[in-house]
């Protein structure tokens, strides 16, 4: 289901995939794609694939966090991160098997390692391309922006707060949860609200 979902959506989707495609190069120079490390299903590393945001002298900064850094983030990539369309070529790690449709969101492993034993569980499945946490935060990065300590801030009050839904979901996972799942997602991306 996960593979024909993807298929089905990249397809339809390649118009706005080609559109993108070309407005990151005219923004700036280097790859089209962004890739990085993520720990997924009984912890096997992947590389995630999300559409450019940053400009690619930044990355050698490894900082986990860019809230509100106008000098990393370009002007297609404040558009490509707010409306999550960078999050479009993750469709590729779902054909892959890295991922799901619906799922705990994949965190990078330095975070997984701070969480182990919520990790455990979570991690049981494969991370998705959304889920309820993801919904709830869909405006992460302007509450992190709004705080002192963003990487403390995430630590402390978000990541937990994702983990305790993630384990919820991982508990009780079902097809009627994942439709729901995937028709807020729809609705928050269109509507701009969150769950």
């Amino acid at each position: 289901m996960d593979v024909l979902l993807a298929i089905v959506a990249i397809i339809a989707l390649l118009p706005l995939f080609c559109l993108i495609i070309v407005l990151i190069k005219i923004d700036s120079s280097g790859s089209v794609f962004f890739r990085q490390r993520r720990v997924g299903k009984n912890n096997s590393l992947f590389n995630l694939i999300k559409f450019r945001s940053m400009r690619p002298e930044t990355y050698g900064l490894s900082m986990q966090f860019e809230p509100g850094d106008d000098r990393r983030v370009t002007r297609v990539g404040g558009f490509l991160r707010k409306t999550k369309l960078d999050e479009l070529p993750e469709l590729f790690n779902v054909l892959l098997g890295d991922m799901s449709v619906v799922g705990p969101r994949p965190e990078v492993e330095k975070y997984v390692k701070l969480f182990k034993d919520d990790y455990s569980v979570v991690l049981k499945v494969r991370p998705g391309l959304s889920d309820l946490a993801s919904i709830r935060y869909r405006d992460e990065e302007r509450i992190l922006a709004n705080t002192t300590d963003p990487q403390k801030f995430y630590i402390k009050e978000i990541l937990p707060d994702k983990l305790h839904l993630a384990k919820e979901y991982v508990q009780s996972i079902n097809f009627k949860s994942d439709l729901n799942i995937i028709l807020k997602t729809i609705r928050s991306i269109f509507m701009n609200n969150s769950e």
